[in-house]
């Protein structure tokens, strides 16, 4: 069961605004035609190629799809004269299709911008060519209908591995991220990280495009960390590899001292590690969240020195009772 502090997972409604507004710019989309229509909703998140439905097959026609039209459609349609071209126009915008992009920065005819406009598809073009656009958007389609929630927490990469840090108000994540920070090591998120399933097996997190590289240190206020410390202090975004909670020390009792026991904790339903790291004055938190992480790599790599000690324990308990 999720924690209360946890968002409920969201699958957003995809509109083609909502794909314009967020990917436009990377994918170099102009808006035609069919300004009207971009409340319309996509809801499959890949690209189809709509060639057989203009040549006149229609059967398995993928029209919840963002589609796409490159030079092979655009030559095709050159070659049917002007009743013909117009009658497979009709025949494709009779669907609910989404929206239309050309590719490699092909101009529709007048007869396609009147049908657009018509019925209401947005209709946009970029200069990619079109293969590059398919594996581009299809990517960015996944991202949006990917299951994502919040998370309270900062998030920090040292050293290639995503620490995801948490614990109760004042206890000392931001102060520890800063720490790390100096180090050398890049923030992702403060305070709240964004978290999103990506191909059901990773979770990857994100802050706020508005709070992007501003963190809140307490006494000091907001801070831009990448105009303070170099744009190698910031990333945009990491995969969590590992979760470090942060308790107070007389919170911590039952806590395993020597490693062996590996906790984990469910994260839109990937079980990711969790370490709890009990604190108390004078503890260099910084220090040893780093070493967490650097452990993590470790263990990733295959390397586990709490049973290699263990195994040695072994060795020599049976090396003694056998001498």
């Amino acid at each position: 069961m999720a924690s209360k502090k946890h968002a409920s997972v969201k699958r957003d409604v995809v509109t083609v605004e909502s794909f314009f507004d967020r990917y436009g710019t990377q994918l170099e989309l102009k808006l035609v035609a069919g300004e009207k229509g971009l409340q319309r909703i996509i809801r499959e998140p890949t690209v189809n190629r709509p060639g057989l439905a203009l040549a006149g097959f229609t059967r398995y026609f993928a029209s919840k799809r963002v589609q796409v039209i490159g030079s092979a459609e655009a030559h095709f349609l050159k070659t049917l004269n002007d009743p013909d071209r117009q009658e497979r126009y009709s025949r494709v915008l009779s669907y609910k299709i989404p929206c239309i992009v050309f590719g490699r920065n092909l101009n529709p005819d007048s007869q396609f911008l009147e049908a657009v406009e018509r019925v209401q598809v947005p209709l946009f073009k970029t200069p990619l060519i079109t293969m590059k656009f398919i594996n581009l958007a299809t990517l960015a389609l996944e991202m949006m209908f990917a299951p994502h929630r919040t998370e309270i927490g900062s998030m920090v990469d040292i050293h290639g591995v995503g620490v995801l840090i948490k614990g109760e108000t004042g206890i000392g994540k931001s102060e520890s991220v800063l720490a790390l920070i100096e180090r050398g090591y890049s923030l992702v998120a403060d305070d709240i990280t964004h978290v999103t399933l990506v191909d059901e097996r990773e979770i990857v997190g994100t802050s706020s495009e508005l709070t992007r590289n501003h963190m809140e240190v307490r006494g000091i206020g907001i801070i831009n960390v990448a105009a303070m410390f170099g744009v190698r202090s910031t990333r945009s975004e990491k995969r969590v590899d590992i979760v470090i909670n942060l308790k107070t020390w007389n919170e911590t009792d039952d806590i395993d001292r020597l490693g062996m026991e590996e906790e984990h904790t469910d994260i839109l339903g990937i079980q990711i590690p969790k370490i709890t790291i009990p604190v108390r004055p004078g503890r260099d938190l910084a220090r040893l969240i780093e070493v967490a992480a650097f452990q993590m790599k470790l263990k990733t790599s295959g390397y586990n020195a709490a049973k290699e000690l263990n195994e040695r324990l072994i060795a020599k308990m049976g090396a003694t009772k056998n001498p």
